[in-house]
């Protein structure tokens, strides 16, 4: 097999969702024992489902869905639980700092996000606020409003997601890729020539459906490439889950306007609670926005005639986790039971996880990693299984070595292809493995 192949450093976009910040929320219970008998734990009812997507707004309320947690099962990813649950990288991520993003330990007691503060915008159509990578989209009337909600994957900090009043123009099953001049350009720097237009298939960015808004070149779409949910990881568009877009393209006529705002700090009411919701650290602080939440909180106190307590709110700024927090009671009691968290039990099988075929000894296979330690082999495959379109990767023990190894792939083309993505992808220098021939 040859001279392993040393591994580069993975690319700094992907690194960056191995977030790691103190955890908030550590699970634990102890008991007291008598007389060698051991405590019982009390029962924990456990929901079976949780609603992701869909919602009915109550006039005069801000705020939709509940929070939940779920404990994970050793082998589960974050990417893989947030796409389960119709959430988004940044989202779960946020919400569970310290957790490791590929190889959270198994048993580990999750936050599930699944609520969330309206943008300050119409209610109207559709509404994208890009602080919180996230789609609402509404309908009916203030007397009886429903509101269906998705995350999105956005354009990079050098080209961003435009913001501004829009429409829905077209809509196409199955479009085609033309690629602009701008993204030929930077991939044929890469070494990765791309054709005028891609076809629809696998290798098609923009997945199964598209809807074209009236700005030019701008599009709501899906993706061959789910790990990018949540993440600013377009030219621009605005990407959504594969089974997200489908649900979002048949529910959204031509014509439907689109409001994208960019709102990383959400005021909101619901039961006579008032809630705050943060989605950027204070590094990252807009002075506008924060003027604009700021004077809202002060207009709070003078109507109210109460003093908010600022070092609550201080530590919402400061934590920046994107959830709806409780941080003024305008009336006795006011917390509703619907908003209250729940524990969801975990699912049998996880909606779009990496499936890894049988280990075929005839088959080509990918050296992608050569590791030390478990966890980093494991960390490194993980990265590889959630690539768009997806290359199989599994770890592999051998001596005090764990091997990365990528495949199977049919023939020496498909691996060959496999070791160009993983390259331009990922960084990562990787050596083909022949197959091993019968006797």
């Amino acid at each position: 097999m040859g001279q392993i192949i040393h591994r580069s450093p993975l690319s700094n976009r992907l690194w960056l969702l191995v977030l790691s910040v103190s955890i908030l929320y550590l699970h634990g219970c102890a008991g007291v024992k008598k007389v060698e008998v051991k405590p019982v734990p009390l029962p924990i009812f456990l929901e079976e489902k949780v609603e992701p997507n869909d919602f009915s707004v109550t006039d005069g309320d801000d705020v939709i869905g509940r929070l939940a947690f779920i404990r994970l099962q050793k082998g589960d990813t974050l990417p893989d639980i947030a796409r389960h649950f119709s959430l988004g990288i940044n989202a779960i991520s946020s919400a569970n700092p310290g957790v490791d993003v590929w190889v959270p330990e198994g048993g580990t007691r999750i936050l599930l996000p699944l609520s969330f503060i309206l943008p300050d915008a119409p209610r109207k159509g559709i509404v994208i606020n890009l602080a919180a990578m996230r789609l609402f989209q509404f309908k009916g009337d203030s007397k009886s409003l429903a509101v269906s909600t998705y995350p999105l994957g956005i354009g990079t900090i050098e080209r961003p997601t435009p913001e501004g009043q829009m429409s829905v123009v077209r809509k196409v099953i199955r479009p085609t890729w033309h690629v602009p001049a701008s993204i030929a350009e930077d991939h044929r720097k890469k070494g990765d020539p791309l054709p005028a237009k891609v076809p629809p298939g696998p290798q098609n960015p923009l997945g199964e459906y598209a809807l074209y808004l009236s700005k030019p070149t701008y599009l709501i779409h899906g993706t061959n490439k789910p790990a990018s949910i949540g993440l600013r990881a377009t030219n621009g568009c605005i990407r959504l889950y594969p089974e997200d877009v489908k649900k979002f393209y048949e529910s959204t006529p031509l014509k439907t306007p689109v409001n994208i705002v960019n709102q990383p700090y959400l005021l909101g009411q619901s039961d006579g609670m008032i809630y705050m919701e943060v989605h950027v650290p204070p590094e990252a602080m807009d002075t506008i926005e924060f003027d604009k939440i700021f004077t809202k909180l002060k207009n709070i106190e003078k109507e109210s005639g109460r003093t908010l307590d600022w070092s609550k709110i201080k530590k919402v700024l400061s934590e920046a986790r994107g959830i709806p927090v409780p941080i003024f009671e305008v009336r006795q009691g006011s917390e509703k039971e619907s908003a209250k968290t729940v524990e969801v039990k975990h699912p049998e099988k996880l909606y779009g996880r990496p499936e890894i075929p049988e280990f075929r000894i005839e088959a080509w296979y990918v050296w992608a990693a050569d590791e030390r330690e478990e966890i980093d082999a494991r960390r490194i495959a993980a990265i590889i299984n959630h690539q768009g379109p997806p290359i199989p990767a599994r770890v592999l023990s051998q001596s005090d070595r764990y091997r990365v190894i990528a495949g199977p792939f049919n023939d020496i083309r498909e691996a060959k292809e496999a070791v160009k993505r993983l390259k331009i992808d990922l960084d990562i220098e990787a050596a083909l493995i022949p197959p091993v021939k019968k006797r």
